[in-house]
């Protein structure tokens, strides 16, 4: 069909030509422009990586209520079966049990949160294609394992709740003191599920190995900082010393020294940084040998 006989509205328009639709617009965006997409930023992926795991959430409940109904089996076991072998020194110690059980169930959510996601990158294959993204895989892995902590907090919370009522334990429960202390102190273990998904990308299965991490979480939250003031700079160590006199000794958030808070953060920022740069630096070797995408 000619120009001069085709549909007017098939008839592809000049730039910066005026139609009759427009002809009253000022300040109209060039057609070049005026369809592109905004750059995302960091605030467009928190929110769909926090909405991402809301979803997971509600649409799989039975898997949120199973890792709930795990944790409270395994602190049945420890709790009665504690009562049976300890008695008396059982009770007197209970209220700490408690704080350091809460402060582990948090500490494996976030490091699995971290360590399990780029495990499943690496073994799906697709950890070239976040690699390659404008953000990085770091800053996706990292704020997917701040929202899994979120999500932990609140199953943690649950569990909390559930163990104060099973021994009709009270504990101190300021919540900007709590949430403070805990989160400062498993910022650290996002540091080592950091370094733990570095050594995955370079040596593909060593689940066992990582697992086996999880529970030596429990040696760090038990740690002597007062008989050995060394420890503190360890994970969690330092934080679950905190969180025992906030908790079991109502001790508040301003309450505390200034340098005790300055170790603490140190520490969180010190281990999520050093975690950062194995995860880094494994992923460069992983590519200078060709198994990035391999499995």
């Amino acid at each position: 069909m000619s120009r001069d006989t085709a549909d007017p509205g098939s008839i592809a328009r000049e730039p910066g030509s005026v139609t009759g639709d427009s002809a009253g617009a000022t300040d109209t965006p060039s057609g070049d422009h005026a369809g592109d997409p905004r750059p995302a930023t960091y605030y467009h992926l928190a929110r769909a990586v926090l909405y991402r795991e809301f979803l997971i959430f509600v649409r799989y409940p039975a898997n949120a209520v199973g890792g709930i109904v795990v944790a409270l089996f395994f602190f049945g076991v420890l709790f009665y079966g504690g009562q049976l072998l300890a008695g008396q020194a059982l009770a007197d110690s209970l209220e700490g049990i408690i704080t350091g059980y809460f402060l582990w169930t948090l500490s494996v959510g976030a490091y699995s949160s971290v360590s399990n996601d780029i495990g499943s990158e690496v073994q799906w294959g697709t950890l070239e294609r976040h690699i390659t993204t404008p953000f990085g895989f770091a800053p996706v892995a990292l704020l997917k394992g701040v929202a899994k902590v979120v999500r932990t907090f609140l199953t943690s919370a649950i569990v909390l709740a559930f163990m104060l009522i099973l021994t009709g334990t009270r504990l101190s429960l300021d919540p900007i003191t709590v949430i403070s202390i805990a989160g400062l102190a498993i910022v650290s273990v996002l540091g080592l599920g950091f370094a733990a998904g570095g050594i995955t990308v370079l040596y593909k299965r060593i689940g066992n190995w990582l697992n086996l991490l999880q529970f030596g979480f429990i040696v760090l939250i038990s740690a002597p900082v007062f008989e050995l003031p060394w420890t503190r700079v360890l994970p969690l160590a330092h934080g679950s010393a905190l969180l025992q006199r906030a908790m079991v000794d109502g001790v508040r958030l301003w309450e505390f020294g200034l340098a005790e808070l300055a170790l603490l953060v140190g520490v969180a920022i010190g281990y999520l940084f050093g975690g950062y740069l194995v995860f880094h630096y494994a992923t460069r070797r992983a590519r200078r040998l060709g198994v990035l995408g391999d499995y």
